[in-house]
C-alpha cells in the first residue's frame, strides 16, 4: 500500500476494545501506518486477551497504550494528550460494553477517559454477537452516540464467532480505511464541488454473448476518483467493464456500452462542476446486433462483421455545455499508439476540452491494467506539461491540482 496524502501528518487514535475482531484491527492498524498516519493504539484490559500490545506497536512502530499507562508517572496526562492531539478517533471492535460506557459518558479506562477528552471526529466500528447488537440497549446507546455527532460504520451481515449469523460482524479493514478517507476529507479543497468521473472500458454487443471491447482496467479513474473523495468533493463514478471494488463514498453508475455511458454522462453533467472522461470508450460497435448467439457451423470459414462509430460522448458533452455552460471544466485522456502530442492536441482542440492527459499505452510499464501511468498534460492555452512515469494515484493527485487551478 502507498502512501496517501489524505493521511499525511495525520494523528489517529486507534482504540482497540475486547472481541475476536481484533485481530482483524492489527490489519487496520498497519493500513493506516501505510498511509502515512501517526498512529497510537489503545487498547482495552479485554482486547489485551485476544491480542498482545506488542503486535500493535511491531506494525505502527509506537508504542501501544493499555490501562497501565494511565497511572504511569514518566507520561503528563496521556488521556488529555492523546485526545487533544488527535485529528480522529477509531473504535474498532466497538463492544456493546464499550459503547454503553461512551453513551454514559464512563470513564474507567484509558480508552474511554481519552475519548470523552477528544475534540475530534469520533468513529466507531461495532462488532458484537448473537442478539447484543440488535439489543434495545444497546440500539440506544448507538442512537444517542450518533445524536451527539459520533459516526458508526457496520456492522455487518454474517457468520460471527459463536457460529451464528446476523448482524454483528465487524465491517473489513479496507472498508473502515475508505469511511475514515470520508470522515478526514470533509471540509477538503473540492468540499461543495461535485465531480464525475468515467473509468473502465465499454462493451459492445455483437450478440447475446460476444462483443467489441478493449484492455483497459478503470484504474486510473477509479484512482481520480478517490483522490477526488480525498479532497472532500461529492464523486459520480459512472464506470464501463471493471472489476475494482467502489471507493467508499462514491456514487457509482455501472455501464455497458458507449451509448449507455453517454446517457449516464449526460445526465450526471447537468449540476455537475467537472467531468474527467478517463474511460476507455470503444470507437465502434456492430451496425446490427444479433438477437441469438451467432453459429459456426461447419461450412462457416469467414464471418464479417459491420462497424460503425460509437456515439462521441465528448461532442454531447461540449454541445450541452455550450448550453447551460456545465460542466465548468471539461478534462479528456487520450489513449494512443503513435502521434501522441499531435493526436491529443488534435482531441482536445476538437472536443473544447480544458485540459487532456495523453498516454502511450504500448508502453509495457504504462496505460492498460498496470499500477503505473506516463502521461502528457495538454492544456487549452497550448501548456504541455510531460509527467515521469508514476503511480497511477500519483496522476490522479497532479491531474487533480491542475483541475483545482481551472476551478479557481
Amino acid at each position: 500500500m502507498e502512501p496517501i496524502s489524505l493521511f499525511q501528518n495525520k494523528h489517529i487514535v486507534l482504540g482497540i476494545a475486547g472481541g475476536i475482531a481484533v485481530y482483524k484491527v492489527a490489519d487496520l492498524a498497519s493500513k493506516l501506518t501505510q498511509a502515512g498516519a501517526q498512529v497510537d493504539c489503545v487498547l482495552t484490559e479485554s482486547a489485551t486477551k485476544f491480542v498482545a500490545p506488542l503486535t500493535f506497536a511491531a506494525v505502527t512502530g509506537r508504542a501501544a497504550l493499555t490501562d497501565a499507562d494511565l497511572w504511569r508517572h514518566d507520561l503528563h496526562v496521556p488521556h488529555v494528550s492523546l485526545g487533544e492531539s488527535a485529528d480522529l478517533i477509531i473504535i474498532a471492535p466497538a463492544t456493546a460494553n464499550t459503547l454503553a460506557k461512551l453513551a454514559h459518558g464512563q470513564a474507567d479506562n484509558l480508552l474511554t477517559v481519552t475519548t470523552l477528552a477528544a475534540r475530534c471526529p469520533v468513529v466507531i466500528v461495532p462488532a458484537m454477537d448473537g442478539g447484543m447488537w440488535s439489543n434495545a440497549a444497546t440500539q440506544a446507546n448507538v442512537a444517542t452516540l450518533r445524536s451527539r455527532g459520533i459516526r458508526v460504520i457496520g456492522p455487518a451481515i454474517g457468520r460471527m464467532a459463536s457460529g451464528l449469523s446476523g448482524e454483528g460482524r465487524m465491517v473489513e479493514p479496507m472498508d473502515i480505511l475508505g469511511f475514515i478517507r470520508v470522515v478526514l476529507a470533509e471540509g477538503g479543497s473540492l468540499a461543495g464541488r461535485k465531480l464525475v468521473v468515467t473509468a473502465g472500458g465499454t462493451h459492445e454487443a455483437i450478440d447475446p454473448v460476444r462483443f467489441i471491447g478493449n484492455r483497459s482496467s478503470g484504474k486510473q479513474g477509479f484512482a481520480i476518483a478517490q483522490a477526488a473523495i480525498d479532497r472532500g468533493a461529492r464523486v459520480t463514478l459512472i464506470a464501463g467493464a471493471t472489476a475494482l471494488a467502489t471507493p467508499f463514498g462514491a456514487e457509482r453508475i455501472d455501464v455497458e456500452s458507449a451509448q449507455e455511458m453517454r446517457d449516464k454522462v449526460i445526465e450526471a453533467c447537468r449540476d455537475a462542476d467537472t467531468l474527467i472522461m478517463a474511460a476507455a470508450v470503444a470507437d465502434f460497435q456492430s451496425a446490427h446486433t444479433a438477437d441469438q448467439k451467432i453459429k459456426k457451423t461447419k461450412d462457416t470459414v469467414e464471418f464479417e462483421i459491420k462497424l460503425v462509430r460509437t456515439p462521441d460522448i465528448l461532442q454531447a458533452v461540449k454541445e450541452q455545455r455550450d448550453r447551460i455552460e456545465k460542466p465548468k471544466v471539461v478534462i479528456g485522456f487520450a489513449a494512443e499508439t503513435q502521434n501522441l502530442i499531435d493526436n491529443a492536441r488534435a482531441k482536445l482542440t476538437s472536443k473544447g476540452l480544458d485540459l487532456i492527459a495523453a498516454n502511450d499505452v504500448s508502453a509495457t510499464d504504462a496505460g492498460f491494467a498496470v499500477d503505473t501511468n506516463r502521461v502528457t498534460l495538454l492544456d487549452a492555452g497550448g501548456g504541455v506539461e510531460p509527467l515521469p512515469i508514476m503511480s497511477k494515484v500519483q496522476v490522479a493527485e497532479r491531474v487533480l491540482d491542475r483541475m483545482a487551478a481551472l476551478l479557481g
